[in-house]
């Protein structure tokens, strides 16, 4: 799985000490991802070492030896079960200590924080804005629904009863806004049903519409799925460089200086350009190509 992580079209990687790694694994588990690190091969992913919880005897560790051993080769550190603001702070302040210790570049290792009990989500503003270091706030499932007693043993999907709406939609815009308010992208969690790719893209879609910057893959077959969910269509991506480039020419003195103007048959402001920059943006990144241009209107 080490080997396999540097082949897949990710955008990041996060290599993981703590729930899929067994109780009396957790040493061999750690020298594993410090040898995975320091060995390379991950190009531009973002490189990431899940630790433990503040609650169990290994996150120390964890965070010292992978830091000591790996820090050049890492640029975040995923912190499950984030309850409130103290837990990041706490490892805030140990980053600082080993990487002070080490020669790094004090604060250059981000941390993301994986809310997954009601706690966590009631406190999930604060544990957002805790920390300069903080990058990402994450949805963690399967926790989550075992923490407020969720009647379903199928991770992601609705409960059954759960016949109109959708159950996760407050935990995932409680966790959008606090994310949103400070700055940090909001991911969503994994699909574990890894066979079922539908059921997947139906969940990918859902965090996606809602504005998530990306969700968790497990298995190789889930990352086109993703990879689609979250990057825009070509008709979306056309149509946002389309207001961009029409929205600059009417503000301009060839285009009269307009604060409003029409494209097409659709009004375009301001407030059309920043969501068309979000749009834009995405198609961007994954490398999507436009295939309409705007054309100024001829000037009498």
């Amino acid at each position: 799985m080490l080997a396999k992580s540097k082949e897949l079209a990710t955008d990041q990687v996060f290599l993981d000490l703590e729930d899929s790694v067994a109780p009396l694994a957790k040493d061999t588990a750690r020298k594993n991802v410090i040898a995975a690190l320091t060995e390379g091969g991950y190009g531009t992913r973002i490189r990431t070492v899940r630790v433990n919880d503040w609650t169990t005897v290994w996150t120390y560790r964890d965070v010292i030896d992978v830091v000591e051993q790996a820090g050049t080769d890492l640029d975040c550190i995923m912190l499950p079960k984030v309850q409130d603001a103290s837990h990041v702070a706490a490892l805030d302040l140990l980053l600082t200590q080993v990487e002070k210790a080490t020669g790094l570049e004090a604060g250059r290792i981000g941390i993301e924080a994986q809310i997954e009990n009601a706690l966590g989500l009631v406190n999930v503003d604060a544990i957002a804005a805790a920390s300069p270091r903080v990058e990402s706030v994450i949805f963690g499932p399967a926790d989550f629904m075992a923490s407020i007693n969720m009647r379903s043993l199928v991770v992601g999907e609705q409960p059954p009863g759960y016949d109109v709406g959708d159950a996760y939609h407050y935990i995932l815009m409680r966790i959008l806004m606090a994310a949103r308010a400070h700055d940090r992208q909001a991911i969503d969690g994994p699909y574990l049903q890894i066979r079922d790719v539908e059921g997947f893209r139906r969940v990918a879609g859902r965090s996606a519409a809602l504005g998530f910057d990306g969700k968790w893959v497990l298995h190789p077959d889930q990352v086109e799925a993703a990879n689609e969910a979250f990057s825009p269509g070509q008709d979306d991506y056309d149509h946002a460089e389309l207001i961009l480039d029409a929205y600059q020419y009417w503000t301009s003195a060839a285009g009269g200086a307009r604060g409003a103007a029409m494209l097409g048959d659709e009004m375009i402001d301001e407030a059309s350009r920043k969501m068309a920059l979000v749009v834009a943006a995405q198609g961007r990144a994954a490398g999507m190509t436009r295939t309409r241009s705007f054309i100024p209107p001829e000037q009498p």
